[in-house]
């Protein structure tokens, strides 16, 4: 359970970053702030506005993930993932993004899936010669890792 507390972490720092992002440049567009004071143009309100988007999606993730809820470990998945695919069109800031969702990720796949190697899922497969729904999936996802 320490690994998905400590990505949940992690995921949640990584909304707040995002979430300020957005607020840190706000004063600019509504020229409350000198923009003499900052040596760079304020970025476009829709990269800023996708990133109070993503940064709350983040925070809902974490949450879910951190109060042990399915909805949330997936969420948080489905975030890291789609943070490591579209860091490289945000650069220099996309680094900071890769590192933290990549963190996060592996400590979310890596405590999901613990020590079961892929040879005992075909092995499984093999033995009882069907694939498990996704409904079958879950409930024994839940009780392996819930209760």
């Amino acid at each position: 359970m320490k690994r998905y507390k400590v990505a949940a972490i992690i995921i949640m720092v990584h909304s707040l970053v995002e979430i300020g992002g957005f607020f840190s440049v706000l004063p600019l567009w509504l020229g409350v702030a000198q923009s003499e004071l900052i040596p760079f143009d304020p970025p476009p309100v829709d990269i800023m506005l996708a990133g109070l988007i993503w940064g709350t999606i983040r925070m809902i993730g974490g949450i879910g993930l951190i109060k042990n809820m399915m909805w949330g470990l997936v969420l948080s998945i489905i975030n890291c993932i789609i943070a490591m695919a579209m860091m490289m069109t945000v650069l220099p800031f996309g680094i900071m993004d890769g590192i933290l969702a990549g963190t996060a990720l592996i400590l979310v796949l890596t405590k999901y899936f613990d020590k079961k190697k892929i040879v005992e899922a075909e092995t499984e497969y093999t033995a009882s010669g069907k694939l498990h729904d996704a409904k079958e999936a879950l409930q024994s996802l839940r009780r392996k890792h819930f209760g």
